[in-house]
């Protein structure tokens, strides 16, 4: 089990004849937020419409994925109007209606333009995208609509948007959650809503994993000492930390996502980390990804990954990170190839 300063339902497995009792959730605050979210988010940048992008997992096997994450104790979902063109949060905002809405968590992000150009007018997606106040009004109440709520407990900017004043950015966000429909936010300055006594933000969501740690040089201490919680992205960097080097691009996703960077593992430290991933992988008898999760899990700036899963039966597997253990020697192990 991991040791974390903050988690709550830590329970150590039970064994039952030579089986362990099934993986079990954790939460945690985000940040010095009083929200508990589950100790791994499930995150659904793969779902939408297949003959978009080969690897999307379309609706009837989503809600399925969906609805084992909730079985297992997953209470957080993790979305984007920029996932397949708002078909991620249609999916997610479907298996809304299946379950207590009260009991569910739900993050979504604005910033990039969706939608169709060519139906848009003459100027296109000009309105249709960045922090300013009239997107932010309308990429929320469109979120809400796609996903059937009448609120949002955490909006996330996607990117920085360095064409608006951040002063409308934070007041727009203060406001859309004074109006109600979100409860939170993601990080952007602190100072200035504290200065402006405006609603602080709760979370950072950045990509953070044994192939890239450079947030530790400012941004993780700054998390920390800000009480901001931090839910990195592709803790298993993409993919790269659950197959050895010879399988790298066997799957769909790795040969077919714009998005799915070749780079990595281009150079031989990368490939190191990760031989060094298979090699106590193996050693502990668990799947690479288990080990790369566990990393991450160790840090005591992370208060919650966010993870994906391609097959159901990959949901479980990944839960059972949570009752991995490394010693120093094995993290050591894991982080001293690493070059900046």
């Amino acid at each position: 089990m991991i040791k974390n300063n903050g988690v709550t339902g830590r329970t150590v497995p039970i064994e039952h004849g030579h089986q362990k009792a099934a993986p079990k959730m954790q939460y945690v605050r985000l940040g010095n937020s009083g929200l508990k979210v589950s100790r791994l988010i499930f995150g659904t940048a793969t779902y939408g419409i297949k003959s978009d992008v080969a690897w999307r997992i379309e609706k009837e096997e989503a809600l399925k994925h969906l609805q084992r994450a909730w079985e297992l104790g997953f209470n957080t979902f993790d979305t984007s109007n920029f996932y397949c063109n708002g078909v991620s949060e249609e999916i997610l905002g479907e298996f809304l209606k299946t379950v207590p809405r009260e009991a569910v968590v739900v993050m979504t992000k604005c910033h990039f333009p969706i939608g169709d150009s060519s139906k848009s007018g003459p100027a296109g997606l000009t309105l249709s995208s960045g922090s300013n106040r009239k997107h932010i009004f309308d990429i929320v109440k469109a979120a809400l609509k796609r996903l059937q709520t009448d609120y949002i407990d955490v909006m996330q900017l996607h990117r920085f948007d360095y064409e608006t004043p951040i002063e409308e950015t934070m007041q727009a966000l203060h406001d859309v959650v004074q109006a109600g429909y979100l409860l939170t936010w993601d990080f952007t300055s602190l100072d200035y809503a504290i200065a402006n006594k405006l609603t602080p933000f709760i979370n950072c969501q950045n990509f953070y994993n044994l192939l890239y740690r450079e947030e530790e040089r400012e941004m993780m201490p700054l998390l920390k000492y800000l009480g901001v919680g931090s839910t990195p992205w592709s803790p298993m960097a993409k993919g790269h930390l659950t197959r050895p080097l010879d399988r790298a691009y066997e799957t769909v996703h790795s040969t077919s996502d714009a998005y799915h960077d070749e780079a990595i593992l281009g150079v031989e430290w990368e490939k190191e980390i990760n031989r060094r991933v298979e090699a106590l992988a193996k050693k502990r008898n668990l799947p690479m990804a288990n080990i790369a999760l566990a990393w991450v899990l160790h840090k005591d700036s992370v208060a919650a990954p966010i993870v994906g899963c391609s097959k159901i039966e990959r949901i479980e597997e990944t839960l059972a990170a949570l009752d991995v253990e490394l010693s120093d020697e094995e993290i050591r192990y894991l982080e001293e190839s690493y070059q900046p």
